[in-house]
Order: C-alpha cells, then sequence, then structure tokens
C-alpha cells in the first residue's frame, strides 16, 4: 500500500514549484518576494543613479559620505537582481540610510534650497521598499514614519525654517511618504493573498494525500480479500480434503503458491526465474537496495569456500525479506545502529539485519500491515525458509535463513 508520505510526494509533483530553492508549500509567497525583490533593485538602480547624478553635479555631498551613501545601495542592487542575500543587503540598507541621512543634514554646508531636492530625497522611497524586503510589519512602519521625519526635519532646520522651506519639504515629504505608506500597505496585501493561496494549496495537496492513501488501503483490502479466496481459501480446502499422498503433496504446492503470492502481495517485484544466485550476490544486491533507501551500508560477509549456490527463488526471497527489514529499520529507527551480516555454508544461509532502535510492539501492529507478516514471515514461508524476529528496547534484530533440503544436498 502506498505510504502516506509516497502519496504526499507524488501531490507535490503534480504541482509545479517556483524553483529547487522553493520551500515546499510557499510556492506562491516565494514568487511574490521574488518579484518584490527585482522591482526592489530595478528601482533602486534608477533612482539611485538619479541621486548620484545630483549629488556629483547639483549638491556636491562628500566623498566619504557618498561612498558610505551609495556602496550599500549597489550591493543591494546586485543582491536583489541576482536573488542572493537580498534580504541582508536589504537589511543593511534600511538600517543604515537613517544614520548616514543624519550624518548628512549635521555635515552639509550651506543652506537648503527651497526650489530643489538633494540627492537624499530620491532614495527616501528605496529606503522604504528594503525595509519590506527585510523587516516585519512593525519594522516596515517604524522605518517609514523616522526616515521621512528625520529627512523632513533636516530640510527644516537647513532651510531655517523659512516659509518657502517648509511649503517645499512638506509637499516633497508628504508625497514620499504617501508613496513609501502605498508601498507597505501592497506590499502586506499581497503577501497576506500569497500566503493564503498557500494554504489553500497545502490543504489541497493533504486532502489529495488523504484520498490517495484512502483508496490505495481499499485497493489493498480488495487484493488481499481476493488473493485469499482464490488462492489461500483453495489452499486450505485441498489441503482438509487430500487423502493419498500424491493429494497432500498438491496441497502442499497450492500452500506455497498461496503463501508466495500473499508475500508478494504489497511489491510490485515479479518473483523472478529459479536460476542460482551466489551468497556474495546477495550481498551485493542487499547494498544496491540500502543505497535505494539513502543508506550506505556494507554487508558483512561470512561465506564458507564450500558454501553452493542457491535456487533462484529463495535468494530472491531472501533479498526481499531482509530488504523489507532494512526499510522497517530506516523508517521506525532512523537506521540507528543499522548492520547487516551475511552468513553462508555449504546447505544454509542466513541474514541478519539489526538495529539500536526503540523496538517494535507487534500487539500494535495493524492487522492489514504486511511489512513483517506478509513480506517477511509469509515470504520465507513460502520457499521453505524461516524468519525469527527478536525485539526490545533495544533494538530489533531479523534473521531469515534457508537450508537446502536433504534430498537437494545428495542429488
Amino acid at each position: 500500500m502506498a505510504s502516506r508520505r509516497e502519496a504526499l510526494e507524488e501531490a507535490w509533483r503534480r504541482l509545479p514549484q517556483a524553483s529547487a530553492r522553493d520551500t515546499r508549500g510557499r510556492f506562491t509567497r516565494a514568487r511574490f518576494e521574488r518579484i518584490l525583490q527585482l522591482l526592489t533593485g530595478l528601482g533602486a538602480a534608477v533612482l539611485g543613479t538619479q541621486s548620484l547624478i545630483v549629488a556629483l553635479t547639483v549638491a556636491p555631498i562628500e566623498p566619504v559620505l557618498a561612498t558610505l551613501l551609495y556602496a550599500p545601495l549597489g550591493v543591494m542592487v546586485i543582491a536583489c537582481l541576482t536573488g542572493y542575500g537580498a534580504r541582508a543587503a536589504a537589511a543593511a540598507f534600511a538600517l543604515g540610510f537613517p544614520v548616514i541621512l543624519l550624518i548628512w543634514g549635521l555635515t552639509a554646508d550651506g543652506i537648503a534650497d527651497p526650489h530643489m531636492q538633494p540627492s537624499p530625497f530620491y532614495l527616501l522611497t528605496i529606503g522604504t521598499a528594503a525595509a519590506v524586503i527585510s523587516l516585519p510589519l512593525r519594522g516596515q512602519i517604524a522605518v517609514v514614519a523616522g526616515l521621512h521625519w528625520l529627512y523632513a526635519n533636516i530640510r527644516l532646520i537647513r532651510g531655517g525654517w523659512s516659509l518657502p522651506i517648509w511649503e517645499s519639504t512638506v509637499y516633497d515629504v508628504s508625497i514620499a511618504l504617501l508613496l513609501g505608506i502605498l508601498v507597505v500597505v501592497l506590499a502586506w496585501m499581497y503577501r497576506g493573498i500569497a500566503t493564503g493561496v498557500d494554504e489553500a494549496r497545502a490543504q489541497a495537496v493533504e486532502t489529495y494525500t488523504a484520498a490517495r492513501v484512502a483508496e490505495a488501503a481499499e485497493s489493498e483490502r480488495v487484493e488481499i480479500a481476493a488473493l485469499m479466496h482464490d488462492s489461500v481459501l483453495a489452499a486450505l480446502i485441498a489441503a482438509e480434503r487430500a487423502e493419498s499422498p500424491r493429494e497432500r503433496e498438491l496441497a502442499v504446492v497450492m500452500a506455497r503458491e498461496a503463501l508466495s503470492r500473499l508475500a508478494n502481495a504489497e511489491t510490485d517485484d515479479p518473483e523472478g526465474s529459479d536460476e542460482e544466485v551466489t551468497a556474495e550476490q546477495v550481498a551485493r544486491e542487499l547494498e544496491s537496495r540500502a543505497r535505494e533507501l539513502g543508506i550506505e551500508l556494507e554487508v558483512q560477509r561470512r561465506i564458507a569456500p564450500d558454501a553452493s549456490a542457491l535456487p533462484g527463488r529463495p535468494a530472491r526471497a531472501i533479498a526481499l525479506a531482509a530488504t523489507q527489514a532494512l526499510a522497517n529499520a530506516v523508517q521506525h529507527a532512523d537506521a540507528e545502529g543499522l548492520a547487516v551480516r551475511l552468513i553462508a555454508d555449504a546447505r544454509s544461509i542466513e541474514v541478519w539485519v539489526e538495529d539500536e532502535g526503540p523496538g517494535l510492539d507487534f500487539d500494535a501492529i495493524e492487522a492489514d500491515r504486511l511489512g513483517i507478516r506478509g513480506s517477511i514471515i509469509a515470504r520465507m514461508s513460502a520457499v521453505g525458509g524461516s524468519a525469527d524476529i527478536h525485539t526490545g528496547a533495544h533494538g530489533t534484530m531479523v534473521v531469515v535463513s534457508w537450508t537446502a533440503p536433504e534430498e537437494a544436498e545428495e542429488a
């Protein structure tokens, strides 16, 4: 049966992702943040260039102060356009710009011209946008209010509080303040919309996942019911009615076939041919399957020189049963202390899968879960092997083994 994690992965694959770096479930919000960064980068490049031209020609400022002002601005433009370190660069500019503005107000010479906007004026909106990118809503409001209040007071002080400077300052600052408020409100509104879309999207995925898991569970129940009716029940009836040795032999064959089908109910892997397989091949297959589960594992081998090859069906059953034990160790014990040993001699082979997890409570395992009962115990029984499971607070040990029949050895 498809697990909830598999169904969730399938659901997310059915939905487009903004990029490989996006956080799952925040597709729309991530796209909005990236668009905001791009717009801020473009706006900062245009207004920053205009401000720099004013600073170099119309109202020059000190070279050191210009460096402190425009160097962080340039870094923010590059970061916003490339998408790397945009929040950090924007935070540095949003928090550093008021300090530089204050220094400019204290060091600038001459009386302010009421008919000309100084170079820092063009960066007020950029400071607001930088705060919107990098700071929470309260921080954005504080930057917008504080930045425009500071600029207005510097202009009024440098202009001698004259009527013309009052008129120009109130006009310029009111427009800049309204624009800054608009940026904050729009960003807050679209962020809320994007978050709502992401939440609805995540809820849709969860609903799909639940439906997919329920469908898979129902499909498995139907499949197992049909299997029990067609194979297991038929084998039991044949065994109950068997009287002659030939009938008993046929009943045993039917029972093994039923157990084999039951053991493979959870996997799409075919049983494969009965071509002989060596113990070394089994060990390498276990290492390969462990890598498919996301773990690097070296199987400890103890293969006797006279160890003979195994028939394909028992060898495959051992590999699949041990793989199920590995999957259980990864899922339930996080592969803590995971170790695998393979012991083979002339007649038998054993695979030990051990972990140091919290152990299993067999009584708590739901009856329709076939991970242990079907994929390990029934699978080994179907090929004439055995499976022993020892579990406790200090870990779990699964031992799957198969011994060649004496007739086969004598032959």
